[in-house]
């Protein structure tokens, strides 16, 4: 542009359209840089911050090109944080997968190398809350302490093993 250069309709909308298109790219780069991030996310932060349908797959790919979508590196992350923060069953960490969107061959594989104690985390969790149940009847105290990992989301193999035979 120049000085006293007079614009066309055309190109005042093409000039409004690029920077539309800048400004989100902007506050997207900040978003997807913040943690990894999975495409369903991406895709849920459009609608929120109500980001025009056209610009969804540019968008997309310029980020694929980066590299900050790729939700097989995602859900190795997601579960690798988990594992070290807030340790959860398989069973709880492919529901928080598929909720994000990952695929669910992405989630199996991912899942499928990992190794997870089940029964270590089981028996953590029961040692926190024996106080509940150290006061009770033997059978009822087997059953709370079952009916609690369970909804924890650990298997009822791993239930019956960590759970006292009294």
């Amino acid at each position: 542009m120049k000085v006293d250069q007079e614009l066309t309709e055309k190109e005042i909308e093409e000039i409004v359209k690029k920077s539309e298109f800048q400004k989100t790219y902007d506050k997207l780069l900040r978003f997807a840089m913040v943690r990894p991030r999975s495409e369903r996310e991406i895709t849920g932060y459009f609608r929120r911050k109500k980001v025009h349908e056209s610009l969804h797959k540019k968008l997309l790919g310029k980020l694929k090109h980066l590299e900050l979508i790729d939700d097989e590196k995602f859900a190795k992350w997601w579960v690798e944080q988990r594992q070290a923060f807030k340790p959860k069953p398989k069973r709880i960490l492919n529901q928080e997968l598929r909720i994000k969107g990952v695929d669910k061959e992405i989630i199996e594989e991912v899942l499928g190398g990992q190794e997870v104690d089940e029964e270590k985390m089981a028996k953590e969790l029961l040692e926190k809350k024996a106080y509940k149940w150290k006061n009770l009847e033997p059978r009822i105290a087997r059953q709370k302490m079952s009916q609690y990992l369970a909804g924890k989301g650990f298997g009822w193999d791993v239930v019956e093993k960590v759970t006292p035979k009294r």
